[in-house]
């Protein structure tokens, strides 16, 4: 069990600064993350793999909601391919004090984007 500052909160630090072994506590050993597109469905391994490669950097990080059992923030989401950044909304499900669950949806953000009456 991983409980410094709430996991998601910890998940945003071990994501960004690529730190594996404290995503090691924080992930339990069967998380499924399921991405908003391939109809994919990734391992705790895949995960470890995809943090601090680069592939994926994260900004605007808001917790929107956390409790012992779920939580949901939402961020901007920038991707080495070049593909269009995303504002993303990810719930994650809690169990046994670490991340069991992982899903995410997304809007992809274009340069021209305006909140309508802007």
């Amino acid at each position: 069990m991983y409980t410094n500052m709430g996991l998601i909160a910890d998940y945003h630090v071990a994501f960004s600064s690529g730190n594996k072994e404290q995503m090691q506590a924080i992930l339990h050993d069967d998380c499924i993350f399921i991405p908003h597109v391939g109809n994919a469905q990734m391992t705790k391994q895949d995960m470890l793999g995809i943090m601090g490669s680069g592939m994926v950097t994260i900004e605007n990080n808001r917790i929107l909601y956390e409790n012992d059992e779920v939580g949901v923030d939402h961020c901007i989401a920038h991707f080495a391919n070049g593909s269009t950044s995303e504002a993303v909304l990810t719930f994650y499900q809690f169990k046994d004090g670490q991340i069991f669950r992982v899903e995410t949806g997304a809007t992809p953000l274009s340069e021209d984007y305006n909140v309508i009456g802007n």
